[in-house]
């Protein structure tokens, strides 16, 4: 099994690329059936950093017109949510009376969530759904559903494919695991 070590821990493959974009795939299909008769093109509101990889995995899989657009927020140091949610950048756009489908990397507490929902209901959408890469059922602390999910996982650390470990990892094709061999 590949390893690779990054910063001062090594990572072992949890889950290859090709059942990512399997499952990627599965996500845009239903996508594809939700908004294909939309009066308005839906906007993709990406969380930078981590769901860089996955959004432009998705739009390229959707067959419906759509614009895209990031914010940013910030809940992490090192391998552990601080619970605190920092927003760095926002949307500077009219976005009333659209479809928003929020896009991120991965569910966990879901405070992070909260706090985007929140802020994106000041701006008057139409509807704003979640779409992630990965959810943490066992740990989502809220009640708004998650509607579009890739895959479900444990409580595991994982990096690739837009997240990071401390900075570095995004660019791994694969999602790692900390390897604790």
């Amino acid at each position: 099994m590949e390893k690779i070590k990054l910063n001062d821990r090594t990572f072992k493959v949890m889950i290859p690329a090709e059942q990512i974009d399997a499952a990627v795939a599965k996500v845009a299909e239903r996508l594809n059936a939700d908004y294909a008769d939309a009066k308005k093109p839906p906007i993709f509101v990406g969380v930078l950093c981590g769901a860089f990889v996955f959004l432009a995995d998705v739009v390229r899989k959707v067959n419906f017109t759509n614009e895209v657009t990031f914010i940013q927020v910030s809940s992490y140091q090192g391998t552990q949510s601080t619970g605190n949610v920092q927003q760095k950048l926002g949307i500077d756009f009219d976005i009333s009376d659209r479809d928003i489908i929020l896009v991120e990397d991965i569910v966990e507490t879901g405070h992070s969530i909260d706090h985007m929902v929140s802020y994106l209901q000041t701006l008057a959408p139409r509807s704003i759904e979640v779409c992630t890469l990965f959810f943490k059922p066992e740990k989502y602390l809220y009640q708004r559903p998650i509607k579009y999910v890739a895959m479900e996982i444990g409580n595991e650390f994982i990096v690739g494919y837009g997240l990071d470990y401390d900075q570095v990892g995004r660019s791994l094709k694969d999602i790692y695991v900390v390897d604790n061999e």
